[in-house]
Parts: C-alpha cells; sequence; structure tokens
C-alpha cells in the first residue's frame, strides 16, 4: 500500500474552525483526508490535495496510492505544472533580496492592517513571499497546483498559522471572500487562460485582490521589445527541455552569459545617464548570482506567458471593481484591485 502524509487529524486538529470558514461548510478530519459534505480531500504531507484528481502531479498520484486517471475538466497545461515544480525544487532557498521584492511587491498593502486578517497566498510557489508575509497576518492559506506546495509547506514549516492546498487557483472550492486578501504574484500569465480574465474570476475570492502580472514593455524604450520577440523566440524552444540537469546548466549559462554582462553594461551607462536604456539593469543590479539563475531558469522554462499593458488592466478590469490602483514602482505591472462586500 502507498504511503500517506502525517494524519490529517494532527496538522489540522486544531484548525478544524478555520478549515470550515474558508470552505464555508461543516469539515470533519480522517486520518488521511479532509471531508467536506460528499467531497473527501486526501492529505498529503501537511497538503489538502482539493485539484482535480486527473491533474495530480506523478508523486501525488503514487503518494495517495491512485492507479487511475480521473478524468479531468477545464483548461489546463502539465507542462506549466511540471515546470513550476521543478523550478521551485531546484531553487526551494528563500533569499535575502526576496525581502527587499516582497517590500516592493506589498507597497500598495498597509500590513499593519493584515494583522488580524486571513491572507490568501494564491499560486505560492516556495512560499517566499507567504514567508515574510508570516509575521504581519492572522492565519494564511497557501495554494500552488504544482509539487512546489510541498517546498511551500517546508518553509513554512514554523507557521503554525497556515494552510496549504494543492489546487487550481481558477477552481477553489472556497466560499466567497474566504480571505481578506488574496494576492497572486507572477502566477497568472503563466495559465492556459487569459490573465486578466483570471483576475475576473478571483474577485469572489476577496475584497483586495494584489496583482502582478508581466507588462508588455509599455514604458519602456522600443528596443526592449524587439529584444522580447528574440527571447520569446529563444524560450518556445528551451521550454521544450524537461531534463533537470540541462535546465539547471541552460539557466546557469543564461544567467552568466546575459544577466551579468547586462547588468555590468547598465553599471557603466550609468555614469553617462544612459542606465534606463539598458535591458534587465535595474531590475538585477545588487542582486546575487543565485538569485539571477532562479529568474533565468523562471523566464525561459515556461511554455505559456502572457503579457499586459497599463491600459488593458483599467480598460479590462475597470467594470468589476470598484477601484484599481496601479503601482508606479516595480516590478511591472503589481495592482491592487479593491471591490465592497
Amino acid at each position: 500500500m502507498a504511503p500517506v502524509a502525517q494524519a490529517a487529524s494532527g496538522y489540522y486538529a486544531d484548525k478544524l474552525e478555520q478549515l470550515e470558514d474558508v470552505f464555508g461548510a461543516p469539515v470533519h478530519l480522517e486520518s488521511d483526508a479532509v471531508v467536506v459534505g460528499r467531497a473527501r480531500y486526501p492529505v498529503v504531507d501537511d497538503v489538502i490535495l482539493v485539484l482535480d484528481p486527473g491533474h495530480w502531479p506523478p508523486m501525488v498520484r503514487e503518494r495517495v496510492g491512485a492507479h487511475d486517471e480521473s478524468a479531468a475538466h477545464g483548461p489546463f497545461s502539465p507542462d506549466i505544472q511540471f515546470g513550476f515544480g521543478e523550478e521551485w525544487s531546484e531553487h526551494s532557498a528563500i533569499l535575502p533580496e526576496h525581502g527587499d521584492e516582497f517590500a516592493a511587491y506589498f507597497d500598495l498593502v498597509d500590513l499593519a492592517s493584515l494583522r488580524d486578517c486571513r491572507v490568501a497566498d494564491l499560486g505560492c510557489g516556495s512560499g517566499r513571499w507567504s514567508h515574510f508575509l508570516a509575521p504581519h497576518c492572522r492565519e494564511m492559506v497557501l495554494v500552488d497546483f504544482s509539487t512546489a506546495i510541498f517546498v511551500a509547506r517546508k518553509n513554512l514549516r514554523n507557521a503554525r498559522h497556515a494552510l496549504f492546498f494543492m489546487a487550481d487557483v481558477t477552481k477553489l472550492p472556497f466560499r466567497r471572500h474566504f480571505c481578506d486578501l488574496a494576492f497572486s504574484l507572477g502566477v497568472l500569465h503563466h495559465l492556459p487562460v487569459g490573465a486578466l480574465e483570471a483576475v475576473k474570476h478571483l474577485r469572489d475570492s476577496a475584497p483586495r485582490l494584489l496583482i502582478y502580472l508581466y507588462y508588455a514593455l509599455d514604458n519602456r524604450p522600443w528596443h526592449f521589445r524587439v529584444i522580447l520577440s528574440w527571447v520569446t523566440a529563444v524560450r518556445r524552444v528551451l521550454a521544450r527541455v524537461h531534463n533537470r540537469a540541462l535546465r539547471r546548466i541552460i539557466s546557469k549559462a543564461i544567467a552568466g552569459g546575459v544577466y551579468l554582462p547586462l547588468v555590468a553594461a547598465g553599471r557603466a551607462a550609468l555614469a553617462i545617464g544612459l542606465d534606463r536604456y539598458v535591458p534587465l539593469y535595474d531590475t538585477y543590479k545588487g542582486k546575487s548570482l543565485r538569485r539571477i539563475e532562479q529568474d533565468a531558469y523562471d523566464r525561459f522554462f515556461t511554455s505559456i506567458e502572457q503579457r499586459v499593458t497599463r491600459r488593458d488592466i483599467l480598460a479590462a478590469l475597470g467594470p468589476y471593481f470598484d477601484s484599481i490602483i496601479i503601482s508606479d514602482g516595480q516590478p511591472w505591472w503589481h495592482f491592487l484591485c479593491l471591490r465592497d462586500r
């Protein structure tokens, strides 16, 4: 018989009230599952599997002893699931510069206002943003559809106020406004659905949504967009590479052979005031090689990438929210969507 996780009644034994509030329904615990009404969600290593069983990664299928592949419904990209599971397995460490990036993303949020709040990290990856958020909120819900959720569980092993779910962020079986703030940073533009449509879908998750979507270089010089077209062609080829060792070699080569020289060029251009014309410089100046390698991996092994302009965001989302605040700071574009309860 395939091994299962520690008993659900272990980690979640003192979290039954929180689970019932998240699901909006009575919950009871079995030794290896959380049961909500007629739905039974297996628990593996403290992660509740609410993802469609037909979309479970092979490792999860093996752990729960599921041998038949149930029919799955809706848009889904196994390549994206595989890629992000591999990325956060390869780059699992939470680095010091992640703290500075967290502050940049959350410039639109008063962290003190989260003290009594439940906050959801939708597409949590390694859990790096929740790691820095943990001291500021009452409770956290971490969601990812890849095996990265298990990396997040390890990285937040000391966060007793966290709930962990393997789930598709576009198909969450939770009640309306199950949290006070939901954030999804660098996730929705990699889904096989329109990124802005996904934001609309999340509007019932919380009255406040903090979102980051890749920008379409709409505030940058024209040559950035030309270079992006070249990079996109390379990315589409490299995204087909699934060998872990080869991915590691390629990402290191790109970090050392492309990113670092551009950062050096930007530093030289700074002396004559032309640094803004050098791609990557303002994003990666002062970053460690290890951090740059992680972004190179993220950038070049992703089969789906969508980009939006500031105008796209306001035009598409304006009718669905009471207010949209787009940050003028990097990373572009991150924005806060507000909606009355």
